[in-house]
């Protein structure tokens, strides 16, 4: 949870090599996008932007969801307006 939003994490079954390769590719997808955004290059910022979608996606943050039971994902959702509003009115004021 951020500022009150639900986010996904990244699925805890992938095994901690990988997840980390995965996050080092979006970090440098991310760098890459802000590099061609400065220099004005639509085209580098828009396959910058479809590598971070590819990171993401690989690391559950995206796509479809990695949990069972069909929870819906309610990424981006005000936790106080999901089922999940009991739980966030009890954490303490920095959300830890």
């Amino acid at each position: 949870m951020v500022r009150g939003r639900l986010w996904r994490r990244a699925d805890p079954a992938l095994p901690e090599e990988h997840r980390r390769e995965l996050v080092a590719e979006l970090m440098a997808a991310r760098r890459a996008k802000g590099v061609a955004l400065r220099a004005g290059d639509r085209d580098g910022a828009a396959a910058a932007r479809e590598r971070a979608q590819a990171a993401k996606e690989a690391l559950g943050e995206r796509g479809p969801v990695w949990w069972p039971g069909g929870e819906p994902d309610l990424t981006g959702r005000m936790a106080r307006t999901t089922g999940y509003a009991d739980r966030f009115t009890a954490l303490p004021p920095d959300g830890r």
